[in-house]
């Protein structure tokens, strides 16, 4: 899993998380399209105890893909009720 920390203004940070695999492409499906870009996906490779840290203090998280989206359900960031099917790959955003 990638995580990238974006910086959304001086007291606010929104946090990607997302699987390795899914880096370049584009998913879209009825009026729904999402490019799964570097610039906003790709960040570093955490371990998963670094990754729990982070998007626990997180105040917004974008989360893309099978394994991304079961850690945060795990961590409960995030609920199944959350979650948008794109193409077949799982997707949620949620806002503390």
């Amino acid at each position: 899993m990638y995580l990238k920390i974006h910086k959304a203004g001086p007291d606010r940070e929104v946090v990607a998380l997302c699987d390795k695999e899914l880096i370049g492409k584009k998913l879209s499906e009825g009026n729904i399209e999402l490019n799964v870009s570097e610039k906003f996906y790709k960040g570093e490779e955490l371990p998963e105890d670094e990754i729990s840290e982070i998007l626990k203090n997180a105040q917004n998280v974008n989360i893309l893909g099978k394994k991304s989206i079961a850690f945060a359900i795990k961590l409960g960031i995030i609920t199944q009720e959350n979650v948008l099917m794109i193409q077949g790959v799982p997707h949620a955003y949620s806002q503390a």
